[in-house]
């Protein structure tokens, strides 16, 4: 089995991609890169069996008929958001409230805050792939699955935040997680790309990714029940590891 775990940015240059190749209760980074278009995501997509995107792959439900109504000036559709609930479900998806509670963890809202230009850039990469390989269900039940390393990282009991940026706290945090990560999974391979993952959160969080994909692939994360089902489709859902990183190595059940 081959996954892809992918750091999306809206800027190239931020975008990251990790390919692990998987069999004999190995894990070998195969492909590890920064400055990623989206041609090459898509390539990278059709020559993986699961890709790990992290990115929210769509919106609130109720974010559409907000904004036709405020298009259409048709106050009722408006004003059924008003008040600091009703902004919070145009704020947040059904399964970024899920991880919160599941983890403690608040994703970033897809339309109010710095994912709105990323998920933007997600969804034209999307339809690439589309085109190209044909289209991916939201909800993760494809080839396509949307991840969130720090809830990843959370899952498996390593830690989940401090090691975003370039300082130096950072950059002692970032390399202690990893040391954290290979010595619970002393069957990953990195492959002479310790340095560049300790170097750039973006490229280890493509890296986290492409794990968590793998977990996708095996039936291993945390899916939605009956319900969440019907948003997950329409939404996107975030893929959570439901098993620690030894049962990576597995074969599906």
């Amino acid at each position: 089995m081959r996954t892809l775990g992918v750091d999306l940015a809206a800027a190239t240059r931020k975008t990251a991609a990790a390919v692990i190749v998987w069999g004999n209760g190995t894990a070998h980074l195969e492909h590890l890169a920064l400055d990623v278009g989206d041609d090459e995501i898509v390539r990278l997509f059709g020559a993986s069996d699961m890709t790990g995107i992290d990115c929210p792959v769509g919106w609130p439900d109720a974010l559409l008929p907000f904004l036709a109504g405020h298009l259409a000036c048709e106050p009722h559709s408006v004003l059924d958001y008003d008040g600091i609930e009703g902004r919070r479900l145009l704020a947040y998806r059904d399964t970024d409230r899920f991880v919160t509670a599941r983890t403690g963890l608040i994703p970033l809202s897809v339309s109010a805050d710095r994912l709105a230009h990323p998920a933007m850039r997600c969804a034209v990469i999307q339809a690439k792939i589309a085109v190209a390989h044909g289209p991916q269900a939201r909800d993760g039940s494809g080839r396509l699955a949307e991840v969130y390393p720090a809830a990843t990282l959370k899952s498996w009991g390593l830690p989940a935040r401090g090691y975003k940026g370039r300082g130096g706290a950072e950059t002692e945090r970032l390399a202690a997680i990893l040391d954290g990560l290979t010595a619970a999974a002393p069957w990953l391979d990195l492959a002479g790309h310790r340095d560049q993952l300790a170097g750039s959160d973006d490229m280890f969080d493509a890296l986290i990714a492409s794990l968590t994909a793998r977990a996708v692939a095996l039936g291993a994360t945390l899916r939605p029940d009956a319900g969440h089902a019907r948003a997950a489709v329409t939404e996107g859902w975030i893929h959570v590891p439901a098993g620690g990183l030894d049962g990576l190595t597995g074969t599906r059940p």
